[in-house]
């Protein structure tokens, strides 16, 4: 993976690594990346469907597209070393990396796993209407 290891700066990914994830997932339309946890949330249409932490990028997986992840011999996002909890994002490997066709394939399959499983958002709760007649004294 030469080339495409990501620069560690004071623990930080780097910008330039996280930018080009987003300009290799460029044909699947608007890729952006957020700086989150020392790390990099990636975003398609404001929908996180990968993240890249240490020097590795993560893409979203559930039980459509995690077969193509366990057959490549990828491994779970794992953010503590010590603690058993594992997230539905699963390692990219390298090879698919270096392959801008197969990274977009993969990263649809991904974005695909975020749609499916995309929470609905909660309407958030309107404030007492003044116009009820009661008013604060």
């Amino acid at each position: 993976m030469a080339g495409l290891v990501p620069a560690m700066t004071e623990g930080r990914m780097s910008r330039q690594f996280a930018d080009h994830v987003c300009d290799m997932l460029s044909p699947l339309g608007p890729v952006t990346a957020r700086a989150m946890f020392g790390g990099f949330g990636i975003y398609l249409d404001g929908l996180m469907f990968a993240l890249i932490a240490w020097d590795s990028l993560f893409m979203k997986a559930d039980d459509t597209n995690r077969p193509m992840f366990e057959a490549a011999g990828s491994a779970p996002f794992k953010p503590w070393e010590d603690k058993p909890m594992v997230m539905p994002y699963w390692e990219v490997p390298a090879d698919i990396m270096e392959d801008g066709a197969e990274m977009c394939a993969w990263g649809r399959a991904a974005f695909d796993a975020a749609l499916r499983n995309r929470k609905p958002r909660k309407a958030k709760p309107r404030e007492a209407s003044l116009s009820s007649g009661k008013r604060g004294r």
